[in-house]
């Protein structure tokens, strides 16, 4: 919700949180959940919201399928 309420108070600044999914990485090696995907499919979301343009979305939490529900 932070999110929602920077994204209110800086309408010229877009903030979008992600989820990014389980991600095999560094802090993921030896815990009892395996097969997190590679850091390349999860970076693509982070990338997307990173790059949007001006008249993308604000205030909102997303994965790779689009808007999750807060």
């Amino acid at each position: 919700m932070l999110t929602l309420q920077y994204s209110k108070i800086e309408p010229g600044i877009k903030f979008n949180a992600i989820e990014p999914g389980f991600t095999d990485t560094d802090m993921t090696t030896g815990t009892v959940m395996t097969g997190g995907r590679p850091v390349e499919d999860s970076a693509r979301t982070v990338v997307l919201l990173a790059t949007i343009g001006a008249d993308g979305p604000s205030g909102t939490l997303q994965d790779e399928n689009g808007l999750l529900p807060w």
